[in-house]
């Protein structure tokens, strides 16, 4: 019996005109331009501006830019999910935000929250709605406005994150092309190490909170490295293992952009060469659950179809995470 898979189809990702560059942020915080790029290699981000502008802004634009280019029409999606943690609001989702922005009328949408593991998350679970059989047209959105949660008083933090928005259109195929395999992991007991202390229902806001400035990332640097160095290598080189997979089958790791010397060392631990690894870092930063889509559509020219490509994150939680995709089209030819 032929199996059927999600494949992606089509791609497309944006990010705000916005550039706060590492000589900008010098003026504001006690670091240089030197310093952030030795220790993360990010050179500048982008940065959502305007009264009223929020996520669901970044992955509208994302979303219409995908439906545009894939020949899609809004009334023929099924599903939206986003992955995001920093929606518009507690609720409603923000999947639903976006799903009315973008018109698209006739699908039922939620959000997922697995911080900068969330959009690989998302697509596995847009992936097992299409393998079921029940949809046909599955969009998958990562987007965050991190700007919005970032302490531009932290010299720790403020240097990291961007905003972004990337979407991928699922859909089914009975060929050897889609999502192939996924290995995630979670380990609740990182989260004193990146979270953020108010806004929960642990925490609710009030006056105290807001004058402690507890509505922003707080994050442990040294302690999230190390966990994010050991578990996002070790994972993308499992998913590997796991399909008898070698280095040189894999056409590209397309790693979660949090840490320059994190990529390394994941493309080390799987044997790539530098050529193989998709980076975009140094010019967005950190856009959480965005970087990967974002990543792989600043690349999708140099894709072919049938390239194995392996997905990796790391993000709080702690949650982390590889996926196998062979890729089901070439650029030159559009759409599957």
């Amino acid at each position: 019996m032929t199996k059927t898979r999600a494949a992606i189809t089509g791609i497309n990702a944006w990010v705000p005109e916005y550039r706060l560059t590492n000589s900008e942020l010098s003026t504001m915080v006690d670091t240089t331009d030197e310093w952030i790029m030795q220790r993360v290699g990010i050179r500048e981000r982008r940065i959502l501006k305007g009264e009223g502008k929020a996520t669901s802004d970044l992955g509208e634009q994302a979303v219409r830019g995908l439906l545009e280019k894939t020949k899609t029409s809004p009334d023929d999606i099924d599903l939206l999910i986003c992955a995001t943690v920093t929606p518009d609001m507690l609720f409603p989702a923000t999947s639903n935000i976006i799903s009315d922005k973008a018109g698209i009328k006739n699908a039922f949408s939620f959000d997922l929250n697995a911080a900068c593991s969330g959009f690989l998350f998302a697509l596995q679970t847009g992936a097992s709605y299409v393998e079921s059989g029940r949809y046909k047209k599955v969009i998958v959105v990562g987007a965050d406005k991190m700007s919005a949660i970032t302490d531009y008083t932290d010299r720790t933090t403020c240097t990291l994150f961007g905003d972004a928005g990337g979407a991928v259109l699922l859909e089914p195929t009975e060929e050897e092309y889609g999502i192939m395999d996924h290995i995630f992991r979670v380990d609740g007991s990182g989260r004193k190490y990146l979270h953020m202390k108010a806004g929960g229902s642990l925490r609710p806001a009030s006056h105290e909170t807001v004058d402690a400035r507890e509505h922003f990332i707080y994050q442990e640097g040294q302690s999230v490295f190390k966990f994010a160095v050991s578990n996002m290598a070790d994972v993308a080189a499992e998913i590997m293992e796991k399909n008898n997979l070698r280095s040189e089958d894999i056409a590209w790791l397309v790693p979660h952009q949090a840490n320059l010397r994190i990529i390394d060392a994941t493309g080390r631990r799987m044997g790539l060469p530098p050529e193989k690894v998709m980076i975009n870092i140094q010019n967005y930063g950190n856009t959480t659950a965005a970087t990967i889509p974002l990543c792989i559509w600043e690349f999708e020219n140099r894709l072919k179809k049938g390239d194995n490509l392996i997905l990796a994150a790391f993000g709080g939680g702690f949650t982390w995470g590889s996926m196998w995709v062979k890729w089901a089209y070439d650029p030159v030819s559009g759409k599957e």
